[in-house]
């Protein structure tokens, strides 16, 4: 039993590791996954563990970008003045997201965490994915920003405004960043790369956040819930280390359109395999 309960948190680790940096909707992958793997823990710990097992896909992008995002040591000044605002930048793309999160989040979770809508939500943006590659049809060399030093604080905001349709589950964090980079004008691999680092804030954010409704809501847990989480958080700290290595190789080749066409299929693997269960 014990053996079992490890296995599977480590299936949702590596699950977590994946799609969270994909543009493909890890909040999608983890109710299918449940359906079939369910592990053996509180309904609280169970929607706090989905969520703070984001901590350990967090670690991995400073892990792989530690220069690019540490402004202090042995840099010069022009450098440390492109990291911190770079990180200004930031603050500016994830305070939409962030406001009404906050505001918010309890209606979030009652009213949209639903097979439903992460199939609706799958299905659409999946679409919208293969119809911006379709009329774009752009290189990244030659999109208006090709580089973050290039992005203006309007840009951060706008990628920023489109980050908070994320909070919609199944849309896809990194996936509506992209797009709203894309459509602002921002190259893939810009917009993949500001996407990580918004992530760091708002996915630490949201964690922060769970545990604290968690342990206000005085929900027991146990020793082996809290290893489960742990192991859960290495499994996808490793995973993303691997992830985020691929998508920036695979931007730099291809379109996004391929996992335009894997969120409409999976979305609708999703609503058939509901519609069956109701019928």
């Amino acid at each position: 039993m014990i053996i079992l309960e490890i296995i599977k948190a480590i299936l949702f680790g590596i699950i977590e590791g994946i799609t969270e940096w994909l543009p493909i909707s890890s909040t999608g992958h983890m109710i299918l996954f449940d359906e079939f793997v369910t592990l053996n823990v509180s309904d609280g710990f169970k929607e706090m563990f989905f969520v703070v097992i984001q901590l350990g896909a967090i670690a991995a992008v400073p892990t792989l970008f530690f220069d690019r995002l540490w402004p202090f040591g042995k840099k010069k000044s022009a450098e440390r003045k492109s990291i911190l605002k770079l990180w200004l930048k930031v603050i500016v793309g994830v305070a939409p997201a962030a406001v009404i999160g906050f505001l918010f989040d309890d209606l979030l979770d009652e009213y949209l965490y639903n097979p439903w809508v992460v199939a609706a939500a799958l299905i659409v943006y999946g679409i919208a994915f293969i119809l911006i590659e379709k009329f774009k049809n752009k290189s990244d060399s030659s999109f208006r920003v090709s580089t973050l030093d290039e992005l203006t604080y309007k840009d951060a905001l706008v990628i920023g405004a489109f980050q908070v349709l994320s909070l919609i589950p199944g849309t896809s964090r990194s996936g509506s960043t992209i797009l709203g980079g894309m459509l602002t004008g921002v190259s893939r691999v810009a917009s993949a790369e500001f996407s990580f680092f918004m992530a760091i804030p708002v996915m630490l954010g949201a964690s922060l956040l769970k545990i604290a409704k968690f342990a206000l809501s005085g929900v027991s847990v146990t020793a082996f819930e809290i290893a489960l989480l742990l192991i859960g958080i290495i499994v996808s700290y490793l995973v993303s280390l691997v992830a985020i290595r691929f998508l920036m190789d695979f931007v730099k080749k291809h379109s996004f359109s391929v996992f335009g066409v894997y969120r409409i299929v999976l979305g609708a693997i999703i609503l058939g395999y509901f519609i069956i269960r109701i019928i």
